[in-house]
Order: C-alpha cells, then sequence, then structure tokens
C-alpha cells in the first residue's frame, strides 16, 4: 500500500516516523519545508500538493491542526477520489466536521475513517500510542494493518465520526486533570508538603491519572513542555462543550475549565505550554511549583510493539472469541 502523509507536526512527524520505521512506502506534505526534507532524509518521498499525493497514492492521512486546514486540504484532494482510495483523519477534529469530510469521500467512491490518537506525544515517538478508528467494519479491516505500524493498542469505535467524539472526549478528561493536579500541587506546596513525596502519593493511590504521571512530572521539572499548547486545548475543550450542548447536556465542570483556558491564554498567550496553566496559580500565591528528579521532557521507555485491536468489554466480538 502506498501511503500519503499531510501535516508533519508535533503529532504528524512521529506518525509518518513510525510508519517509515516499519517499511511502509511513504510520501509526505507539509507548508513547512524543513520538515518534509526531513521526512525525505528518512526515506520518505515528497508530494508537490494533496491532489498529486491522493492522485499517487492508495491511502492519504491528514494530521492537521484545525478543521479548517482538513477541509481547505480536502478540497484540494477530492478531484482525485476514486473507488479503492482511502482517506484516514487523524486530526483532533469536530466529529459532525468529521462526518461531513467523509460524506464527500465516501459520495466521490472512497473509503473514510477518522481515527485520532491518544496517550502523548512521547508514545506516538515509539508507535506505542492508542488509535481510535471511525469507519464500517470492512474498512476498519482494510486498514487495521496500517494502523498497527503506528499504534498498539487500535480500537474500532464505531462509524465515522464516533473516533472524534471518543477522542474529543479522553481530551476533556485529561484536562480536567490537569487542572485538578495544578490545584492539588499548588495546595500541597502551601501547607508545608514535600513536593517529591506529594507526587509518589498521588501516583500510588485512587487519585493518579495519566495526566499526572506525565504532565505533573514536566510541571515539577519546570520545563512544563509535553508539546501541547494553551490554544489547543481550548479546541479540543470547546468541541466537547459543543458536543454536550448539542445533545442537551448540562454541563457544569466543562464551561469552568474554558474559562481557565481563556484566563490563562490572555494572561500568557495562546502558544503558551498547557502545563502552564499552574501559573495562574504559582501567580496567586507566589509559590513556585518545582522539584527535583523529575525529567524536561516525556520519553517513553516501553520498546515498541506490534499492534493488536482491543476488543470493548461485553462485545459480540468477544463473546464469539470466547
Amino acid at each position: 500500500m502506498k501511503v500519503g502523509f499531510i501535516g508533519l507536526g508535533n503529532v504528524g512527524g512521529k506518525l509518518s516516523g513510525s510508519l517509515l520505521r516499519n517499511g511502509i512506502d511513504l510520501t509526505v506534505l507539509d507548508l513547512n519545508r524543513d520538515l518534509v526534507d526531513a521526512a525525505v532524509a528518512k526515506g520518505a518521498s515528497a508530494a508537490e500538493n494533496a491532489a498529486e499525493l491522493m492522485r499517487n497514492c492508495d491511502a492519504v492521512i491528514t494530521c492537521l491542526p484545525s478543521p479548517a486546514a482538513s477541509d481547505a486540504v480536502m478540497q484540494e484532494m477530492l478531484p482525485e477520489i476514486k473507488e479503492g482510495k482511502i482517506w484516514l483523519e487523524m486530526s483532533t477534529t469536530d466529529q459532525a466536521e468529521a462526518e461531513r469530510l467523509g460524506a464527500m469521500v465516501i459520495a466521490a467512491g472512497g473509503a473514510a475513517v477518522d481515527c485520532p490518537v491518544s496517550g502523548g506525544c512521547h508514545r506516538a515517538d515509539t508507535g506505542n500510542i492508542s488509535i481510535f478508528a471511525g469507519c464500517d467494519r470492512a474498512t476498519f479491516d482494510r486498514i487495521l494493518p496500517l494502523l498497527k505500524t503506528m499504534g498498539r493498542r487500535i480500537l474500532h469505535t464505531g462509524e465515522l465520526g464516533s473516533a472524534s467524539m471518543l477522542k474529543v472526549l479522553t481530551n476533556y478528561l485529561a484536562t480536567v486533570h490537569l487542572v485538578a493536579n495544578a490545584e492539588a500541587l499548588v495546595t500541597a506546596k502551601a501547607a508545608g508538603m514535600d513536593l517529591n513525596t506529594t507526587y509518589e502519593a498521588i501516583k500510588i493511590s485512587s487519585g493518579n491519572s495519566f495526566s499526572h504521571v506525565t504532565e505533573s512530572q514536566v510541571i515539577l521539572n519546570g520545563s512544563r513542555d509535553i508539546s501541547f499548547t494553551m490554544d489547543l486545548v481550548k479546541k479540543d475543550v470547546g468541541l466537547f462543550q459543543s458536543i454536550a450542548e448539542r445533545n442537551d447536556v448540562p454541563l457544569e465542570i466543562s464551561p469552568l475549565i474554558c474559562q481557565i483556558f481563556d484566563d490563562g491564554i490572555e494572561r500568557y498567550g495562546d502558544r503558551e505550554l498547557s502545563p502552564n496553566i499552574i501559573r495562574r496559580l504559582e501567580d496567586a500565591t507566589g509559590l513556585s511549583i518545582l522539584a527535583p528528579g523529575f525529567p524536561p521532557e516525556m520519553l517513553d521507555d516501553e520498546p515498541e510493539e506490534a499492534g493488536y485491536e482491543v476488543i470493548p468489554q461485553g462485545s459480540s466480538r468477544v463473546q464469539a472469541a470466547e
């Protein structure tokens, strides 16, 4: 299978690297020529535009910063989509937008999948990240071998659009945990607790979360670097809030999280690293939330493993296997 990849940013660059590392015939495209050149140096080919990429590839992956960017690329690719072509949307986007663009692909004779990733840039780099995939089962079976080269745990979430909804939901939860961790760490410091001990107490307790064992470490180091910025958090939480509003769910925490990040962006800028949302409390208390022995960035120290499909507990597929 010849694969095209559009968008070589923090996540896309790492996912495309996994494809190359696993011997996939890959052609890439990005507005940043330096990123393209780096991929070419690792064995990729370069395309001049999105239409050329779709014309010459069996499957094209997009991993872009906004729904508007995905739409612009789709308009270029659409004339080249025909039977047998597959579009995989790995951007974090709105469910309705994934469905809209996917319907255009399907109408042109192709197949469409929304397949965002979750688990942090450090796991995208090693191929150990999780991937959600929304599409019909026949399409999922076609693209599962490809997804296994980029991720470890692959979950078929249902029809087109379902993966994007679940990705936004999980990003929302991670953001809630980030804000709660910030409050917990600042409160511990104010109460005179040792922050190294506090970190370990949370890690081994019912208060633990994926966010704590990743983001709390770079917070305590002081780098605050997880390759994710406040504007991206605002986009993701806003998408989650929109889903709730469309479905008449009267959320209480989500609007507050939106307000907190609006304030963080106003204070520190939209491209500020997202863990620095803790600065609001550091500024308010005059406390510095730092501790020795923590890394400046997260690295995945697990060896790369072959990907596999995750079967939801209680599903008919589990029962059939039994």
